[in-house]
């Protein structure tokens, strides 16, 4: 009894205590008419704004407007169409091209699942994973290929836009001998900007139509970069020379990304691969065993389920080791 009164006046004194440092002790130490003071001390009067204040005041709101122009237009732009996937995949196929393709591939898984008496159901399934995931497939792969390949070319085509610069050329002057020595696919998307800037748009929105074609973040830093400076002026070779500074830190981030996300990604292909090389294995061994899901229908329902939560697991272990910057 003595030990819980004990207690319990410890824990009262320990709320009394700190109920009276949160709100008596800074009146009778003066905290509180210190921070008024400092607060008094501390306040600016006001000043009229001088020119070089309004000048610099009106190019930071061009910026902010430009880079909420932006901002708005590639959140209308998130879905893009069908012709444009195709030509970020590096392809000239038209739309109707594509679909023919897709309409063959289907046939022809369709066809020859039925021809090795595959089962309706699963003839379906596989002509519809050939026909819609296929072609798609191929397009997200070219896409990031291509992809790869203008990064990796893109901060040496800044670095040369910037000696040019500072050698007393023109911008579009400074593009141009990229245009003329970069190697694919840079040079092919460099000349689109030249093209399009002949023809009368101006230069700094051509570089922004850029990123349609290569929906890369460091294709945006450039062309906002060169959009701001058409706009509001400013020193372009110091900004230009910090986006490759920038470029060239991304990429190293990229590669320690890489190095850092190999032993996850060694662990689910090993994972993602064990059941097709055990059901192989079991083939080989006893084929009477492990042919039943193909040759009666349950069987073939069961293989199906598999193949779905099969490609669901490796689908997020893909999403779960993929890191965004």
């Amino acid at each position: 009894m003595k030990l819980e009164t004990l207690a319990l006046a410890f824990l009262a004194a320990t709320a009394i205590g700190g109920v009276a440092w949160v709100f008596i002790y800074p009146l009778l130490s003066g905290e509180r008419h210190a921070e008024k003071r400092r607060a008094s001390v501390a306040r600016a009067e006001p000043v009229r704004a001088s020119s070089g204040d309004r000048t610099q005041r009106s190019r930071r709101q061009q910026v902010e407007n430009s880079l909420k122009e932006i901002e708005e237009r590639s959140k209308k732009e998130k879905k893009r169409p069908l012709n444009s996937r195709i030509a970020q995949a590096g392809l000239s196929w038209s739309k109707q091209k594509f679909f023919v393709i897709s309409g063959i591939l289907g046939f022809l898984a369709f066809a020859i699942t039925l021809l090795f008496d595959g089962g309706l159901l699963a003839a379906v399934t596989l002509a519809f994973a050939a026909g819609l995931g296929l072609p798609r497939w191929m397009l997200g792969f070219l896409k990031k290929r291509r992809e790869k390949k203008f990064l990796a070319a893109l901060p040496d085509a800044v670095d040369v836009i910037v000696r040019g610069i500072k050698a007393g050329l023109p911008l579009f002057e400074s593009i141009k001998v990229v245009a003329a020595d970069a190697p694919q696919p840079l040079r092919g998307e460099f000349l689109a900007i030249i093209e399009t800037q002949a023809i009368g748009m101006p230069l700094g929105d051509a570089c922004l139509r850029l990123y349609d074609r290569m929906p890369l973040p460091e294709v945006n830093f450039f062309g906002i970069v060169v959009a701001i400076q058409q706009k509001s002026g400013g020193n372009l070779s110091e900004a230009l020379g910090n986006l490759s500074k920038v470029l060239r830190d991304r990429k190293k981030m990229a590669e320690k990304i890489q190095a850092m996300s190999m032993e996850a990604k060694s662990s689910a292909g090993i994972i993602g691969s064990l059941p097709p090389i055990m059901m192989f294995l079991v083939y080989v061994t006893t084929p009477q065993y492990i042919s039943l899901l193909w040759t009666e229908p349950v069987g073939r329902i069961m293989l199906a389920g598999c193949l779905f939560w099969m490609a669901a697991g490796i689908f997020v272990m893909k999403k779960m080791i993929n890191f965004d910057f």
